[in-house]
């Protein structure tokens, strides 16, 4: 590889430079697909549309706070990788090939906590393999889009549940609406402001981003 490429230009591009920028391109990709960022993203948006303010808070700032609290969350998983991967291949302990795999342990770690087994005999259904391999040994074309199906059912399960409030409000608002008389007025416009002010007084942005937080194990 360094012969090829010093034939091709003045220069060898080192290996440590050119997996570094591989990983930098499949970074985006590993943080919507291998962390908590998709039910957090889910659950926000849920709680904006039930709310009613489909451009309240904007989507900037929707997915500012979900990325925020996906460091949150994978800290401790990140700590890890440092410490086990990281740091000994900085200090050239351990092979390049050695580094990934114990990167990759503790991120393996966490999406199996998350991750029902069910899914994960699906999709190791799907793509043929072993049927007594152990979920412990499941490679990543199999964990993660298992982990995925597991975090947009939590998300939606989570997001259902902070709906039904905001659901009865505008029930109650179009029952009174109804019975005063006052068919032409919009109920969003009275049911809006009650919703807010709920909202508002319970904390829901705290409570909902809390108990995002606690929702992972």
């Amino acid at each position: 590889m360094d012969t090829l490429l010093s034939l091709t230009s003045g220069a060898s591009l080192p290996l440590d430079t050119l997996a570094g920028l591989t990983l930098l391109s499949c970074l985006p990709l590993l943080l919507m697909l291998a962390t908590s960022f998709v039910r957090i993203a889910v659950v926000l948006s849920l709680v904006r549309s039930a709310i009613g303010a489909s451009a309240l808070p904007p989507n900037a700032v929707l997915s500012g706070l979900a990325l925020v609290l996906t460091f949150v969350v994978m800290a401790p998983t990140g700590e890890r990788i440092a410490r086990e991967a990281l740091v000994p291949y900085q200090h050239k302990q351990i092979s390049r090939q050695q580094a990934m795999q114990r990167a990759g342990q503790p991120l393996r770690d966490f999406m199996l906590r998350q991750t029902q087994r069910r899914d994960i005999v699906l999709f190791a259904r799907v793509a043929h393999r072993p049927a007594r391999e152990g979920l412990a040994q499941a490679p990543f074309t199999v964990l993660v889009p298992a982990f995925v199906v597991n975090e947009l059912r939590n998300g939606f399960g989570i997001g259902l549940v902070l709906y039904l409030p905001f659901v009865a409000i505008d029930l109650a608002v179009s029952a009174l609406l109804m019975g005063l008389g006052m068919m032409m007025l919009s109920p969003p416009v009275i049911s809006l402001p009650c919703k807010l002010l709920l909202f508002v007084m319970v904390d829901g942005w705290g409570l909902v981003c809390g108990g995002l937080v606690q929702s992972f194990r």
